[in-house]
């Protein structure tokens, strides 16, 4: 055995085999200790932030994103106040790769309304905020599916080099208030997309309340009768009744209906949520759903209620699968049925109120009827003064004079003077042609 012992000492290579073994050895011992100690590092040093795509703040903060890669891009290009540090940075985290939003509603005359959103794309981007690298990881897991929208799930997930935390509730108030601040002043058009509402192109400006004339009392009686029920929740809880008011505006076409609608809700500060009642394959669940989901601080609009169910209840419910799959008793269900929400105020409009079934129109789903009719002479007195001034009224009163006798929509009315903007005179000297394209008045046909 000493023999062996010292046959093996001597050998060089066994020496060498067994040095090679100690030194592999070694090395696997401090590879795993580097992903080991790299683990303890990443779990250490390392904040992660997920955001699924179902939450309200991921398409904040995509669009926020959106917004920062535009500013790195023009520093990137060398803005005029850019130092040559800041370029440096910038072209480093400039977005390689993006994707595009696309919000598309074809109307009823049509045309076709678009709108592009570039937004980071999938895979891996970094952004520099607050002096901090943070990378952008968006993922979509395609054998997922958003039960909400119907869309695979995405997440989006934020990474830092940083155990501070802040940084992401950071991100999240700045993305929150760039949102918001995008919708200060505007009124937010909603339209359904599957089981959910979803903004349509960008915020409107807000349309103001006298930039509709209606006539005497009728815009006041509908504006206080809002506020006060949006400021008495309380009373109708406390009484056991349903929390929710329905308007019907109804009268001929042109005379101001929608537009009072938008008008009322640039007062308000509220949104619209648009619903079309034909749309293909909305159905009575998805309807009472969608009334349900609506954002707060909305109008549900209901346009031409009458297109939709303009036959009587028996027949609506034979032709309803012709348009879409909701029935004339589904709806009634989801305006005032046992599973329908409250806090909420609809509005219906509609050309033909006769046409309508008398059970539509009930209170408790119609709480309101307002009438707009045709200009009457104090709205096209106001009208006039309110396109060339007040110090035109007697202007004013020869041209509300002269279309005496005469029936004519609000509508139309502006169409004459976006015509003769240039001045109140041309105006009443054209009142004629505006005269032969208006009907005469029953009055006068009698």
């Amino acid at each position: 055995m000493v023999d062996l012992s010292a046959f093996l000492a001597d050998n060089p290579y066994f020496s060498a085999g067994f040095g090679l073994l100690g030194v592999g050895a070694g090395v696997a011992v401090l590879r795993q200790g580097a992903r080991r100690g790299a683990d303890l590092m990443r779990r250490q040093l390392l904040v992660s932030m997920e955001i699924p795509s179902h939450d309200k703040s991921y398409q904040w903060v995509l669009a926020w994103l959106s917004r920062r890669g535009a500013e790195t891009i023009r520093a990137a290009d060398g803005g005029a106040n850019a130092s040559w540090m800041s370029r440096r940075i910038a072209k480093a985290v400039l977005p390689r790769h993006m994707a595009v939003q696309t919000s598309y509603k074809q109307h009823d005359n049509g045309s076709v309304s678009t709108n592009f959103t570039m937004v980071p794309g999938q895979g891996k981007h970094v952004f520099f905020f607050g002096g901090i690298f943070v990378q952008v990881d968006r993922q979509r897991n395609a054998k997922m599916i958003d039960i909400q929208s119907a869309a695979p799930f995405e997440t989006v997930t934020l990474t830092t080099l940083s155990r501070d935390r802040g940084i992401f509730s950071s991100i999240l108030a700045e993305a929150r208030e760039h949102a918001l601040a995008q919708n200060e002043g505007r009124t937010v058009l909603y339209t359904s997309f599957g089981p959910e509402w979803r903004p349509f192109g960008l915020p409107r400006k807000r349309r103001l309340l006298d930039s509709v004339i209606l006539d005497s009392g009728v815009s006041e009686g509908i504006v206080d009768d809002v506020r006060d029920f949006i400021s008495n929740g309380k009373w109708y809880d406390d009484r056991g009744i349903p929390y929710r008011r329905g308007y019907l505006l109804y009268g001929p076409p042109g005379s101001g209906k929608t537009s009072f609608i938008q008008a009322l809700a640039g007062e308000l500060g509220y949104n619209i949520c648009i619903l079309n009642l034909s749309e293909r394959g909305l159905t009575d669940d998805r309807l009472n759903h969608l009334l349900t989901v609506a954002p707060e601080r909305s109008l549900v609009l209901l346009e031409d209620i009458d297109a939709a169910f303009n036959r009587g209840r028996q027949q609506s419910e034979q032709a309803a699968f012709q348009q879409s799959m909701v029935t004339f008793s589904g709806l009634l269900n989801a305006l005032d049925g046992v599973a329908s929400s409250d806090e909420r105020v609809i509005f219906m409009t509609t050309n033909h109120i006769e046409r309508l079934d008398p059970a539509l129109i009930r209170p408790g789903r119609v709480d309101t009827k307002v009438f707009f009719g045709n200009a009457t002479p104090h709205q096209i007195r106001k009208m006039f003064t309110r396109f060339y001034g007040s110090e035109h009224a007697s202007l004013a009163d020869l041209f509300a004079c002269a279309m005496e006798g005469h029936s004519v929509s609000t509508a139309q009315l502006q169409g004459h003077f976006v015509v003769h903007k240039r001045g109140p005179q041309a105006a009443v000297d054209h009142v004629a042609s505006l005269i032969g394209t208006a009907r005469s008045s029953p009055e006068q046909l009698s």
